[in-house]
Parts: structure tokens; sequence; C-alpha cells
């Protein structure tokens, strides 16, 4: 059996930062030192690799990403992107349903598990898409496979708004599978858009994007999707919440577990604010916008007091040429997944989270959020998606370092200050400092949803 032993590493896990040390035997971890030192039979014929010096972490869990497969793979596949996920030290991944065709149909479902099979070195899973039309193919979903159903209540990049109330309802009323949605109210953005190009035309500025994917647009969503959901008992998840009104519509008085409604939270809104705009333009564009820094203080803060319950990236690749444009014809999205660990770092080093904060909502969380089998920690039996990160390593993001298949990242020409070093998916040595192991294929994660 493949055997590492991962040596004098700062472990930084469930809340606790401590020197140990590391058994990872085939796919599994089996043993974790603290305060002792291994027998020497129990590391026979491991390989030893030396962490002193360095952090370890459970591998990072994103919920959220658009790998762009099938359909749009001029700016992004499940290969490329899976590459740039374990170089930032992301071992899990789940991809969302805007593809072409979309992920609706239980055909085009297990077509991605089986791509996801063939090609991604990180390990996956898939949100299936609800539609107006699609509600019988909803009710077949195995709940251990998924980790939901994704429903846009805005217009976003693949345009599949759920816009039927009747639908609505019997969605959120008769499936028992969690709901994930991106809440942004139509009507409104259309009566931004309409005033806005009245003013100034339709060559509309991208400082004005916030303005038209306004507060209130994403506020007004999230509170109809709350009511429906807590009308209907639904386990609703609001994913990439933007602004400060939206923190009052979650929790943290509850434990994750008893939870029926959740938060997710990006790392570009909690990196870039409104005024961002001026030097980055259409680069930072997303949807929903980057807002104020009143948003996103109440964001940070949301996380510290457990309102807010993970971190993830909506990684969407496209071309700078796609970037290109005005307010309204740029496409929304951008590139995130292999710099999102390496960034909450950097805030954590700046004071603003502690590293073990960063740890609970980048891992932790998401593996109990979504029920995931055996991922998220560092513990005997779980998966061995782990992470070696040095934290006095001085680093600039480039042309060069860059994996995503669209090649450009708005982080260009920053230098963070912790690099990723090593990014273990199941035990297997995947990503080693620049270097990325293609024969290693991450596996299908598994699911187990509360009865």
């Amino acid at each position: 059996m493949n055997k590492k032993l991962i040596q004098n590493a700062l472990i930084i896990n469930e809340g606790r930062s401590f020197n140990g040390s590391v058994l990872v035997s085939g796919n599994l971890i089996s043993k974790i030192y603290e305060n002792e030192s291994p027998e020497p039979a129990e590391i026979a014929d491991a390989e030893v690799i030396d962490a002193t010096g360095m952090w370890l972490l459970p591998g990072v869990i994103d919920d959220q990403v658009h790998f762009r497969e099938p359909g749009l793979t001029h700016k992004g596949d499940i290969s490329s992107e899976s590459r740039a996920a374990v170089a930032g030290g992301v071992t899990t991944f789940m991809d969302m349903p805007n593809t072409k065709p979309q992920t609706t149909t239980l055909n085009d479902l297990e077509w991605k598990f089986q791509r996801g099979a063939e090609t991604s070195v990180a390990n996956y899973s898939f949100f299936f898409g609800g539609t107006n039309e699609n509600l019988h193919e909803i009710k077949k979903l195995d709940k251990h496979r998924i980790p939901g159903l994704k429903l846009f209540l805005g217009s976003s990049t693949g345009n599949m708004l759920v816009d039927k109330k009747d639908v609505l309802e019997r969605i959120f009323g008769e499936s028992d599978l969690l709901i994930a949605i991106h809440a942004e109210k139509e009507e409104i953005i259309q009566k931004n858009i309409t005033y806005f190009t009245n003013l100034y035309g339709k060559n509309l500025d991208v400082s004005l994007h916030p303005r038209i994917r306004s507060e209130e647009a994403c506020y007004a969503s999230s509170a109809e999707a709350v009511e429906l959901a807590t009308r209907l008992n639904t386990r609703l998840h609001i994913l990439h919440l933007s602004t400060a009104k939206e923190m009052t519509l979650l929790d943290n008085k509850l434990p994750l577990k008893e939870k029926k409604i959740t938060g997710e939270v990006c790392v570009h809104h909690l990196w870039f604010y409104d005024r961002d705009y001026e030097r980055f333009g259409n680069r930072i564009k997303w949807n929903p916008a980057i807002k104020t820094l009143d948003d996103r203080t109440a964001l940070r803060e949301a996380i510290n007091n457990n309102k807010l319950d993970i971190i993830a990236t909506d990684h969407a690749p496209h071309l700078l040429s796609e970037k290109e444009g005005n307010c309204l014809t740029a496409a929304s999205g951008g590139p995130l997944i292999q710099h999102s660990l390496t960034v909450m770092l950097e805030m954590a080093s700046k004071g603003y989270f502690t590293t073990e904060k960063v740890v609970e909502k980048m891992a932790h969380q998401p593996a109990e959020l979504f029920h995931i089998d055996k991922r998220g920690y560092i513990r005997p039996g779980y998966y061995a998606d782990l992470v070696l990160v040095d934290p006095q390593n001085e680093w600039t993001v480039s042309k060069e370092n860059i994996l995503y298949k669209c090649g450009w990242s708005p982080f260009e020409e920053y230098t963070f200050h912790h690099k990723i070093r090593k990014t273990f998916v199941n035990g297997h040595e995947v990503y080693s400092d620049g270097q990325i192991n293609d024969r290693i294929k991450g596996m299908e994660i598994r699911f187990n949803p509360a009865r």
C-alpha cells in the first residue's frame, strides 16, 4: 500500500493549530501524530515528506465553479480548470449546470460524471439545473450523487432563468434536494437598465454595474426565496451573496447542521469593492456585482460571526476578448480557483480572519453543509485531501504561472505571501511546486444527506 508521512507541519484543522505529522495509507489518512513520534513499524516503507516550516490544511472544497464543459471549452474545460484548482489547493469542486447543453437532463448529467472521471485531477460533482420545464427529471435524481439543484432566479451566463411562480412553488415544495440559487430579481435589473440607458445611452461604464444589479435586486430575490423556503420547509442555499442587507436574512444562532437556510460568499466579494472598477474595469465584472465598501465590510463580518457559512469562488472563465465592451455587453465572471486559498490566507495575514476561520469556511463547512462523505477534515479514516502551504514565500501572479485556459487573472501583478507547495488528492501528490501529475485522477464524491 502506498504510504506517506507528512512530517513536522503546523497542522491547521478543526479550529486548532498544532505541530505534528500525518500518516497517509493509500487514499486515506491513517494517523495524526501530535506531541508524539511515529513508531518505526508504522512508517516502514513510507515516503517521508519534510514539512518543517509549512502549514498542512485540509483541501479546499469549492461548491460553485463553472468549468465550461461541454460546449464552452474555448475558455475552460474540466481538465484545464481542475489543474488550476489543485495548483491552488482546491481538491474538490462542484460544477454548475449552465453549459451547452445545459445540465438539465439525466443524460447530460451522466455525461459530465463520465467526463470528470476521464479528465479531472481533482475530486468532482455536478449540480443539476432546474428549469421551467424539467420537474419530471428533478424527481429522478439520486441525492447521494449530486450536491443539489441549481436555480437561476435572475438571468446570468447561460440564460437558465426560472421565472414561473407555479414552477418555483412546485420545485421548492416537491423536491427534497438542497436548492442552491442565484438570486437577482430580473424585473428590477431591467428597470435599472432602462433608467440608466435613458440617462447615459447604451454605452454604459462598468462602474454602473452594481447600480444595475443593485442591492435592491439582490435582496428582493433572496428575500422571496427565503420566504418560499421557510413556508415550504425547503433546504435553501443562497450562492454568492454580495450585500449587507442580505445578511439580515441569515441566522447565526443555530449550528450549521440545524440550519435550513445557508449562505455562501465568494472571494471576489471579500477582496474587491466598487472603487476597484476604476482600476480593473470589466475584469472584476461578476453577477452579482461587486458592491460598496460597506457591503464588503458586512460580508467580512458575517464570515466571522457565522451568518455566512462557506467561502467559494464562482470561478467562471471568459476570454479577455469576451470581457471587452461596456457594462451591458461585456461578459460577467472571471477565473479565480487557482488563487482563492492564497487570497484568503493573505486576508488572514492582514487580520481580517484567522487562518482557522479560513479553513473552517473553505473546507470544514462545505463538507458539513453538503453532507460530503469523509472529506473536509484532517481525520483518521477520511480521504487524504491535503494541502501544504509555505507561509513565508513571496510570489507574484503572472501570465507565466497562470493555469487557467483563458490565460488571465484579476490578480495579475499582485504579490502574495503564501504559496501552495503541494496538493494531495485521495493521498496522491497531484501538485508539487508548479508541476501537476496528470496521471492521477480525482474521484466522484458522495453525499450522505440528512434524512
